[in-house]
Order: C-alpha cells, then structure tokens, then sequence
C-alpha cells in the first residue's frame, strides 16, 4: 500500500491542544421563572402520559377468559 502525502482529513482534531484558546466563553444565561414553569409542565405531561398509558394499557393486555373456556363459533360446531 502506498501512503498518502497531504494531510488527513480532520487531522486538526489530534492537534487541538495546541489551539486551545484563552478566551472564555460568556456565562449562561439563567432560566426564568417562565421557562422553569414551562419545562415544569412539559415533564408533568409526558409522565401524565405514560402513566394513563399504563393504566389503560395494563387491564387490556390481560386474558378476559379463563384459559380452560374457550369460545366456538356456530361455524365450527356441527350440524
């Protein structure tokens, strides 16, 4: 195999320590009383959700027959 001469791509990425810079970057900005409310409701829904989806979910995935009475169509009983 032959190797290449130019440089890889993203090679920078291996060097980065080298261009670190000094500056830092600005403070966060801190979340208001709106937006706290707002992420607030947001996870009381999707709780909300996933616990009405159980609650619904649950009573439907159980056998409403006992497993020894089955049902027979009158297609399947002889005359």
């Amino acid at each position: 195999m032959f190797r290449r001469r130019e440089p890889v791509p993203f090679a920078f990425v291996a060097e980065a320590d080298a261009f670190r810079s000094n500056v830092t970057p600005p403070p966060r900005e801190r979340a208001g009383v709106g937006r706290i409310v707002g992420r607030t409701l947001v996870g009381l829904t999707v709780v909300a959700g996933l616990a009405g989806s159980l609650l619904l979910g649950v009573p439907a995935l159980e056998p409403s027959q006992s497993p020894g009475h089955t049902e027979h169509s009158q297609a399947t009983e002889g005359r």
